[in-house]
C-alpha cells in the first residue's frame, strides 16, 4: 500500500511510519521539525525509508502534489497544544487544513481516510463516556478538532472516511509523561488536588492495531470510534505505577488545585496574547482535573478491537525506551 501520514514527524505519527514500513508499506509522511524530538523522529523514519516533506497542510496545491498515487490517509497532524497561538491558527490547521487533505484525496483516488480526532471533543464530562456522548469542548483545540472530524465524516460518500479520537497516548517515544518520569525519579513530582481524577491511557501499539483495523474494516465509513486502553488509572495509582517502576517513592506532597487553576488562568490570559508561551497553563492542570473513563464497546463489536498492553506492562516498556535512550 501506498500510504500518506500527516503528522509523522510527531509521536504517534513516528510510530505509525515505522509500523506501516515493517508490514511493507510505502510510505510518505507530511510533517515538521520544531523540536529536537521531531527532529530525533525525521531522522529515524527517513533511514527506515520514509519520504518526508516538511511544507504545510495549508498548501493545498503541494499536498495534491505529494497525494499522487497514494492508497491510504492517516491524517494526523493538528495544532495542538501550543499556547501562544492565535486561535485563527487552529481554525487553519485543524479545520481548513484537513479540508485540503480530504480535497486531494477525493481527486487523487484514495482509497481509505482515517482521520485522528481526541477526547478533548468532549471538554469536561462525568460518567463512562462513549461515542454518544455530549461533545462539548471546553478550548480551541477540542473545538477545532471536533469542527475538522465534522468536517471529515461530511466526505463520507465521497470516501471511505473514519473517526478515531485518541486519548492520552503513551509509550516508547513519549516525550509528553517523560517529564512526569523525570520528575517523579527526582521526587519531585507534587500532585495538584486529590489525585482521583481518572486518566483512561492508551498504548500506542495498541492505538496504531485500532488505525488498521478501522482502515481495514468496510464497516468503518461514516463512523467514529473511540479507542481506550485496559482500564482507567487515578492520577495516585498512575504515580505509584511510574515510582515503582523507577524504584522510588513518591514524596507524597500535595498542593490546592484552586490557587494554581487561578494562577494558570491569569498568566495565560497575560502571556498568550504577546505570543509567549506561558510555564503554566490551564490546559496543563487539566491533568489533574478532568477526569475520563472511557468505553471502546463500539471499535470491540464492530472492529473485533481490543488492547493488548495494560498500563504496568506500558509503564516498563516506555521506562526501558527512556533509559535506553539516556532520557532518564
Amino acid at each position: 500500500m501506498n500510504v500518506l501520514i500527516t503528522g509523522g514527524t510527531g509521536f504517534i505519527g513516528s510510530r505509525l511510519v515505522s509500523r506501516c514500513i515493517d508490514r511493507g508499506d510505502n510510505v510518505k509522511v507530511l510533517g515538521q521539525k520544531n523540536t529536537l524530538a521531531e527532529t530525533d523522529n525525521c531522522k529515524r523514519i527517513q533511514s527506515q525509508g520514509a519520504q518526508v516533506f516538511f511544507n504545510e497542510i495549508a498548501d493545498a496545491d503541494f499536498v495534491q502534489k505529494i497525494m499522487k498515487g497514494i492508497d491510504i490517509v492517516f491524517h494526523l497532524a493538528a495544532a495542538q497544544h501550543e499556547m501562544n497561538i492565535l486561535d485563527k491558527v487552529f481554525w487553519d490547521v485543524n479545520v481548513e487544513g484537513t479540508k485540503n487533505i480530504l480535497e486531494a484525496s477525493i481527486n487523487s483516488g484514495v482509497q481509505k481516510f482515517i482521520h485522528g480526532s481526541t477526547i478533548g471533543v468532549y471538554g469536561i464530562l462525568d460518567g463512562l463516556i462513549n461515542e454518544k456522548s455530549p461533545c462539548i469542548p471546553d478550548n480551541i483545540y477540542g473545538t477545532t478538532k471536533l469542527a475538522g472530524e465534522k468536517l471529515a465524516l461530511s466526505y463520507k460518500d465521497k470516501i471511505h472516511v473514519s473517526a478515531i479520537r485518541i486519548p492520552e497516548t503513551y509509550g516508547p517515544g513519549d516525550r509528553r509523561l517523560l517529564k512526569l518520569f523525570k520528575a517523579i525519579k527526582k521526587k519531585k513530582f507534587p500532585i495538584i488536588g486529590k489525585g482521583n481524577n481518572l486518566h483512561h491511557l492508551i498504548y500506542v501499539d495498541d492505538l496504531i492495531n485500532g488505525f488498521f483495523t478501522a482502515a481495514d474494516n468496510e464497516k468503518s465509513n461514516g463512523e467514529v470510534f473511540l479507542l481506550s486502553g485496559e482500564k482507567p488509572v487515578t492520577t495516585n495509582e498512575m504515580v505509584d505505577i511510574v515510582a515503582k517502576e523507577l524504584g522510588v517513592s513518591h514524596p507524597g506532597v500535595r498542593i490546592p488545585i484552586g490557587p494554581v487553576w487561578f494562577l494558570a488562568t491569569i498568566v495565560e490570559n497575560v502571556l498568550r496574547p504577546l505570543g509567549i508561551q506561558p510555564p503554566i497553563h490551564r490546559r496543563r492542570i487539566d491533568f489533574f482535573k478532568k477526569s475520563f473513563s472511557l468505553s471502546s464497546q463500539k471499535a470491540e463489536e464492530m472492529l473485533g478491537f481490543f488492547p493488548k498492553v495494560n498500563f504496568n506492562d506500558g509503564v516498563k516498556f516506555t521506562a526501558e525506551w527512556y533509559k535506553k535512550n539516556n532520557l532518564l
